[in-house]
């Protein structure tokens, strides 16, 4: 599954994750941290909407 930031655009992978910001592969988004900030512009995870593939 993948996750789109709304206000800047960044991707999380959950397939990937994000290894340069902590994030291993796998990691379900749902998994992550409520403090969870988007690594570009710093919104939480209310900003970011499911990418229908």
């Amino acid at each position: 599954m993948k996750w789109v930031c709304n206000i800047c655009g960044y991707e999380y992978d959950e397939e990937k994750g994000d290894v340069d910001n902590g994030l291993e592969p796998g990691v379900k988004f749902e998994d992550l941290p409520e403090d969870f900030v988007c690594p570009l512009c710093g919104v939480g995870k209310d900003d970011f909407s499911k990418i229908d593939e």
